[in-house]
């Protein structure tokens, strides 16, 4: 990927939008909704506090979440084409079990 995230950043690889709706119509690309959910891939060390030491990360790589509409900055992965966000670890919303 070639990402690495500073501070309290973090990487996430958006899920795939909903090919269906719950009653079976195709939805056209235009009427796709971005999914607010996906995977951290990676995260950053942790905010830096003014005395230097590091506040600790709350997610961890793997972890599936859930996130604000206009969270991060959008990214492709050229390899997997898999659309990746870049984002403070605020705008998570809570961890999905």
């Amino acid at each position: 990927m070639g990402l690495k995230p500073i501070g309290d950043r973090i990487i996430v690889r958006r899920q795939s939008a909903e090919e269906k709706t719950s009653g079976g119509i195709i939805l056209p690309d235009t009427a796709k909704n971005k999914p607010q959910r996906g995977e951290v891939i990676a995260v950053g060390p942790g905010k830096q506090k003014d005395d230097g030491t590091r506040l600790p990360m709350q997610l961890k790589a793997g972890d599936h979440v859930l996130f604000t509409s206009w969270a991060g900055n959008e990214y492709e992965d050229k390899k997997s084409k898999d659309e990746i966000l870049v984002m403070h670890e605020g705008d998570v919303l809570c961890v999905i079990e």
